[in-house]
């Protein structure tokens, strides 16, 4: 009896330390925004307002600054927990390190700003505990935290103001292939006009093939300095490439069709699967937010209410 107690002993010792690993940390959530909710306290439009003025203070003036709400961070304190969360989001711009974070354990009724290396000479320990416990918890304490969110980040932004940072570098086009294809969309009437008077200044000089292989490349240069990847600039010149080579075909009924039908008006948009689609810019940080490459030490300050 002693030894069957004995082994079950053992047993169960070894399913709780194997147990307590797994629920060791909480999983950081993915970057999906400026304004990272999982716990349903702020409303869409809460998110989407908080997130415009984040927006608009990083064009003017360069940092980064981040919202996150989760229900708890236990078995990890609020300053463990956020330090993997800055580590992983990297918030802030590469080598200005001037990145902050707002991280909220609801249920834990902790919160914390985190604060990246530069700008730990302006945001200090002390200003953080100060914006926590006067812009922060009063309002908390109220039930109000969209207010208190939204007074803190306020506050972390006027003290952000008063240090001289690097400049933020010009804006630069931001986007993925649907949004490129979007702009260069064949179907609208200005790019086909633009592109047919563009390419047939081009065919004359140089030929039909090598003249709309040098307005593709002429574009697909364009498309490179202003979005600044090899993606951006090869779908645009490969479009205007083929809109130049088959376009004259195209509006005089007699060349090769790129997804046309006839009709008894003319040519007319066909549909396929795998046509062009023009897309819709969208406010949302989803999909389009990212940290720069800011590093964290550990500066800030926890509070509670």
């Amino acid at each position: 009896m002693t030894t069957l107690m004995g082994r079950a002993t053992i047993v169960f010792a070894l399913l709780l330390g194997w147990s307590l690993p797994a629920a060791a940390e909480v999983a950081v959530p993915p970057l999906t925004g400026r304004v990272v909710d999982q716990t349903g306290t702020l409303s869409s439009d809460d998110i989407a307002a908080l997130s415009q003025r984040l927006r608009d203070f990083e064009t003017r003036k360069g940092s980064q600054i981040a919202v996150l709400i989760v229900p708890t961070t236990q078995p990890e304190t609020i300053e463990q927990f956020s330090i993997r969360v800055a580590e992983a989001w990297k918030i802030g711009r590469k080598n200005v390190d001037d990145g902050a974070i707002l991280v909220v354990a609801k249920n834990d009724r902790h919160l914390r700003i985190e604060v990246g290396y530069g700008l730990e000479g302006v945001l200090t320990d002390a200003t953080s505990r100060r914006i926590i416990d006067e812009d922060v918890t009063p309002k908390f304490k109220a039930g109000d935290f969209a207010g208190g969110i939204s007074s803190g980040v306020d506050r972390i932004m006027r003290v952000i103001d008063g240090e001289k940072l690097p400049a933020p570098e010009p804006p630069r086009w931001q986007g993925n292939g649907s949004s490129l294809l979007s702009w260069v969309d064949p179907f609208n009437p200005f790019v086909i006009i633009a592109v047919f008077v563009f390419g047939t200044v081009f065919r004359n000089l140089f030929g039909r093939l090598f003249g709309s292989a040098a307005a593709g490349g002429v574009v697909g240069v364009v498309a490179w300095l202003v979005a600044g990847s090899i993606a951006a600039p090869l779908l645009a010149g490969g479009i205007v490439f083929i809109l130049t080579l088959f376009g004259e075909g195209l509006l005089s009924g007699g060349g090769p069709g790129v997804g046309g039908r006839r009709s008894s008006g003319g040519w007319s948009r066909g549909s396929s699967s795998g046509g062009w689609s023009s897309g819709s810019s969208s406010s949302s940080d989803s999909g389009s937010f990212s940290g720069g490459g800011g590093s964290f030490g550990g500066g800030g300050a926890s509070g509670s209410w």
